[in-house]
Parts: C-alpha cells; structure tokens; sequence
C-alpha cells in the first residue's frame, strides 16, 4: 500500500464504529466511513471534543452536526500548496487527503522531465493534482463537470499562488471532451482521472463507471503524446480493485506505448493505533 504520510495540517487520530476522528488545521471533525468495521475502543478525548460530527440520513446524503463554531471556509496546507476546506453537505471537505500521495507521483515525474509536460487532468474535483502539477512546472488542462467545483479550484490556484501558471479551466463533461480533443488532434503527456462511480454531466449525460470506463480509457489513449510519461487511474468503487485497474491500463497502453503498469491501495496512517487505513485504489502507467 501506498501511504500518504507528508501531511503536517491535517491527521487521521482515530477509527472506530464507522467513523473517522480527523484534524482539519485547527478544527476537529468526525465524519463517517462505510469500511470501518470495527468498534475499537474510544480512548481520545478528541472523539468528545470535535467541533463537527456529519450524521448520514437514511434518506440520503445528511447533515452537520456542529459543537463549537467553524468557519465556512478554512486553509490547509500541503508542502508549497494551500486549499480551501469547506464541510459540504455529503460529509466531503473539497480535499481527499490520501491522493497527496498521487500529487507527489505526478510531481516527481514532471520534474524529473526534460521538458514542460502538457496534463490533463479529468474530473478534477477542487484541482489538487492539477495544483501539484502546476507547481512542479507543468501545463494543465482541468475538467470538471461541476461549475462549483472548477470555480473552487481556482480559489485553491489562488491561494497557492498559482494563478498566473499555464492551466485552463474547463466545465465539461470529460467524455465529450476527450473526443472532440481527439478530433483536434490535440495531445497530452500526461493524464490524470479520478473518475466517479456514477455521475452527470453539465447536460444531463450519464456516467457509469463499470460500463464505461474502458472505452473511455481506449478513448484517452488517443490523445495521448507519442512521449508520454504517465498515467493516474484512481477510484473508490469498491468493485474495481486495484489489479483490474492495472489489467485494463496494461492492455491499453503498454503494447501502444511500452513502459509498465503498477496498481495498489493508497491509505491514510491512523495516529491512535499505528495502522493503516485503506481509502481507494490506484493504477499507474509509466514510461
């Protein structure tokens, strides 16, 4: 397993019951995670002194419990970058802290290059790769399909000083977008995708990870550099493990491109107890 274990503003205290005891900067909250399935022993006294507990509703989605007031808006900070936390109404914060250790990959390899790479980074989310790709001294293009979340993204340019770096910011919906950069001829050295299990597009278009994802990835294949470098496939879908994450990336591209396939479970340490907890599933393409 692949750890993030760089982060110095935000810690994984604790783990029991369903739920995660997390510090956010300054800010303690308690928000819920399916995969614990243990009831562990309470002992931090952080557990009953968080500042937020989201509570998830049988109808759907849920609400904020809060104990002691937070801002709406708070930073955080990881090596150079700077991100705006905001709690969201589906228990998410704009942040997934385990991918620091996926920033840090794509970072390495565009520095180590010996030339300005060209990424695409698709359903970008609040644009944290895309920022570490920025910073490292790459070229992005950021796809989302959520005009919410492109627009926080470029606060988090912002605040990490990032805004006058070579990025386009793109409402879009990332299938219609690959093909018609595929029509322009358009290429890329590197493409990042954090793709959801389900989802819509801007215009209503439907996603479904299970029945889509490998002919969008043939499709990304396409617009891919005849010297690309990389390749990032992450997901949470608890139905697409790792190594048919690698098979799907190994049959498309390494008889195209060469190079080689890796996948693994990426995670979080716990504080509390010296373990790790697993928090997705990524492949990697390198050449």
């Amino acid at each position: 397993m692949r750890v993030s274990s760089n982060w110095l503003d935000y810690e994984l205290i604790d783990t029991s019951s369903g739920e995660r005891l997390e510090r956010w900067g300054d800010i303690i909250l308690i928000r819920p995670d399916p995969q614990i399935i243990w009831n562990t022993e309470r002992k931090n006294p952080l557990w009953r002194k968080a500042h937020a507990k989201y509570h998830r509703s049988n109808s759907g989605g849920g609400q904020w419990q809060v104990f002691k007031k937070i801002p709406d808006s708070w930073s955080l900070k990881y090596r150079d970058l700077v991100f705006n936390v905001k709690p969201m109404g589906f228990k998410h914060t704009g942040i997934f802290p385990e991918q620091a250790v996926n920033w840090d990959l794509a970072s390495d390899i565009i520095k180590d290059s010996d030339r300005q790479l060209n990424v695409l980074n698709l359903f970008g989310y609040t644009g944290c790769a895309t920022l570490a790709c920025l910073n490292a001294g790459a070229k992005v293009c950021h796809v989302d399909a959520s005009k919410g979340m492109v627009q926080w993204a470029k606060e988090n340019a912002q605040s990490s000083g990032l805004s006058d770096k070579p990025v386009r910011w793109l409402v879009d919906d990332c299938m219609k977008f690959v093909a018609r950069e595929q029509r322009r001829g358009n290429k890329y050295d590197g493409i990042i995708m954090d793709p959801p299990s389900y989802g819509r597009g801007p215009g209503g278009e439907v996603w479904k990870l299970e029945e889509q994802l490998y002919s969008f990835l043939e499709l990304c294949s396409t617009i891919l550099s005849d010297d690309a470098r990389f390749f990032i496939l992450n997901s949470y879908t608890t139905g697409l493990p790792p190594s048919v994450m690698e098979y799907m990336l190994s049959t498309i591209l390494v008889k195209k491109f060469g190079g080689s396939v890796s996948s693994s479970e990426i995670g979080l340490p716990v504080t509390d107890t010296n373990l790790i907890l697993p928090c997705g599933n990524t492949a990697i393409w390198r050449k």
